[in-house]
């Protein structure tokens, strides 16, 4: 085939379509770029299914360069799945936006075009960390430019740009401590590279990659991740003392030092908003901070609210012990959208709650405690942007709050709210056991704000853990991991616990969670538990644990027989 000398609008929808199917071949690869045994990393899942969203976008455009530029931003933020495939989204409209206007799309262009696509992915993040995905977008553009200037052709520009993206993929692992324990490179950033060895495969032919990663980590390798807990040194929620919240006038181009500011003072960041005017949401320890630094970038703050969290908590607990009532009416209806969604015929609400839930049981269970629509997924089925947006839009009310119950699928819930004209607030939930807690605090007629800001509270006061089976060998801070193994995993500490048996396993790890001033355990039981090692288990703790009172809930999720949550 003749080398291209112009990346044009067929040039630029072959390379995503062979993007989508080279990321499909590798994903399970990319997948074990995981820095722990369990059976559910999903970095190429959630990359090789927001491909499908865009691939699927293309299908129904026109060839055009402007309507494929166009399908290609929309598909890829409304099929955006989980963290990577946020971040994906956010490389492909810094692209097509660049693209989309060029007269010419030679050498110089694209690699403007891929210029535009690392400062997406960064304003897409509020805490950039590099040796990340980031990293190797941003060498790779930097090359290409480099390239691109001295007079390279479009073919020997991409070339130059992806040596260098490899060389920073290979380098990931001095940038992050946690991947060089593990022996990894940054899972984001491989299969940013398939994009890369697509767009060289379609401009001069050169061969796709075939697959070709290990089972992943050894257990040498492996030996110190476990005592990692975070890699951008943020400060757990439930430590942070003050809610602060403000209505901000501010230009729009000062918005991301503004929120820069705030990530170094706090966590549960929410900025929503446009065209100068921004409702402001923070959990920080130091309030004067909080509010001076919007005046220190030329912002007007207003309607200034703070609220003393740890006070309220007491109130939480008080609602607990008054008991949950009536429960609501259990959801009803049939599944749309890939991964699925059940709708309630409960009666209009102020604010309705939307669920994400990884099990039969766990949607029964949310629909008994009001949740009014349930999105099936979780850990390796992150639902869409686009999914979680119809659960939204066909709730009967006009705020909503989402409950995502993973972490991976938060930074998609957050999208949500600037897509709909409804007041969407996201609850940060990283577990059903969280999403249980929030959801005693949720009142119907209350505001989505009020929802939002109470059952966060809620659901920080819970410590949850979960157990699974290792799918490869390794070691831990607990021990030694054979594949098949139990193993318990807590969040923010990896694997805590390790045995030959469920029962075993159980104990251990409900022996790291349950300190003495804890009250109730609540156990949600799923694929591989039996009602013998369940009434085990209770036993176990009334024995064992006697200040402690016992929940227990069906939920039906795949890969985790038993998650944990106590308060």
């Amino acid at each position: 085939m003749a080398v291209l000398e112009e990346f044009g609008a067929d040039a630029l929808r072959h390379t995503v379509i062979a993007f989508r199917d080279t990321m499909k071949r590798h994903a399970s690869g990319i997948n074990r770029l995981n820095v722990y045994p369990v059976p559910d990393g999903d970095t190429g899942t959630n990359m090789a299914r927001t491909l499908d969203a865009v691939v699927t976008e293309l299908e129904g455009a026109s060839t055009e360069l402007d309507t494929t530029c166009e399908a290609i931003s929309h598909g890829s933020l409304m099929g955006a799945r989980g963290n990577s495939g946020v971040i994906l989204s956010q490389i492909l409209r810094g692209l097509s936006s660049t693209l989309k206007t060029a007269k010419t799309s030679g050498a110089q262009r694209v690699a403007e075009a891929l210029k535009s696509a690392s400062s997406a992915a960064y304003e897409a993040v509020l805490k950039p960390i590099e040796g990340t995905i980031l990293t190797v977008v941003r060498e790779t553009a930097d090359a290409a430019v480099k390239a691109a200037d001295e007079g390279a052709s479009l073919a020997v520009m991409l070339r130059a740009a992806r040596a260098a993206g490899r060389k920073a993929l290979d380098n990931t692992p001095e940038l992050l401590p946690v991947l060089k324990d593990a022996g990894v490179v940054d899972a984001g950033g491989a299969g940013f590279m398939l994009f890369m060895d697509s767009a060289v495969h379609i401009v001069d032919g050169e061969p796709l990659p075939e697959p070709n990663y290990d089972d992943g980590p050894t257990a040498e390798q492996l030996e110190k991740v476990a005592l990692r807990t975070s890699t951008d040194g943020s400060v757990d929620v439930s430590e942070l003392r003050y809610e602060v919240m403000f209505l901000l006038n501010l230009e729009d181009t000062k918005l991301k030092k503004f929120k820069n500011s705030w990530g170094e003072i706090g966590d549960s960041i929410v900025v929503v908003g446009g065209d100068g005017l921004y409702n402001c949401h923070i959990h920080t320890n130091d309030i004067g901070a909080a509010v001076e630094a919007p005046l220190l970038v030329g912002g007007i703050p207003s309607k200034i609210r703070i609220t003393d969290l740890f006070e309220e908590m007491a109130e939480e607990h008080a609602q607990r012990d008054a008991g949950l009532g009536a429960p609501a009416e259990i959801l009803t209806g049939s599944k749309s959208g890939r991964s699925g969604s059940r709708q309630s015929a409960l009666p209009p609400v102020t604010c309705a709650v939307v669920a994400i839930a990884s099990g039969d049981g766990l949607a029964e269970l949310f629909g008994q405690m009001g949740v009014h629509g349930v999105v099936t997924g979780g850990q390796t089925m992150n639902p869409s942007t686009q999914e979680l947006l119809d659960a939204v839009e066909h709730m009967n009310a006009t705020q909503v709050v989402i409950l995502p119950n993973n972490k991976n699928i938060i930074p998609v819930a957050n999208k949500i709210d600037e897509l709909t004209k409804k007041d969407v607030r996201v609850v940060p939930t990283c577990s059903m056991p969280e999403a249980l807690a929030a959801l005693v605090a949720y009142d119907p007629e209350a505001s989505a704000e009020h929802n939002g800001s109470q059952m966060s509270r809620a659901a920080s006061s819970v410590s949850t853990g979960e157990i699974t089976q290792a799918v490869r060998d390794t070691n831990s801070d607990a021990g030694p991991v054979k594949a098949g193994d139990f193993i318990g995993l807590v969040r923010g500490d990896g694997v805590v616990a390790v045995a030959q048996t469920l029962d075993a396993v159980c104990r251990d790890l409900l022996a790291k969670l349950i300190t003495q001033e804890r009250e109730l355990l609540t156990i949600i039981y799923g694929d591989g538990a039996t009602p013998q090692s369940t009434e085990a288990l209770i036993a176990h703790v009334s024995e064992k644990y006697p200040q402690i009172t016992c929940e227990v809930h069906f939920g039906g999720q795949p890969l985790y027989p038993y998650l944990f949550g106590v308060e």
